[in-house]
């Protein structure tokens, strides 16, 4: 992870979240994210907004669905992108997605574009 951390800090963001909803801390994935962040899923039709929506849509979708989540891939677009490749597994079966996560200047995330293969 420090590797990580030193070659794209984007990246490290990343694995810090995947570890965070892994282990379903919601305080910790919080703080990882701009109150003004916006999560972005197709798939359950709905668009998340600031804090209050990151966190209807961690609590829904992460801690209800016992969502694990195991990263396959993990590619630095620029300084404040990338896009990660990732198997999901919980009560709603198994999916692969990709998560295109955006950083802010402060470093948090400020978006997530979630979407299934």
């Amino acid at each position: 992870m420090n590797d990580v951390a030193a070659s794209h800090p984007v990246k490290a963001t990343v694995v810090a979240f995947i570890n965070a909803m892994n282990a379903f801390d919601i305080e910790r994935a919080m703080a990882l994210f701009s109150t003004t962040a916006v999560i972005d899923d197709p798939s359950t039709g709905c668009t998340f907004n600031k804090h209050a929506g990151v966190r209807e849509y961690l609590e829904k979708y992460f801690v209800g669905y016992h969502t694990v989540t195991r990263l396959l891939s993990l590619e630095g677009l620029d300084d404040a992108r990338a896009r990660a490749r990732v198997d999901f597994t919980g009560d709603f079966g198994h999916e692969i997605g990709i998560l295109l996560v955006a950083m802010d200047s402060a470093g948090r995330i400020s978006r997530i574009d979630a979407s299934l293969e």
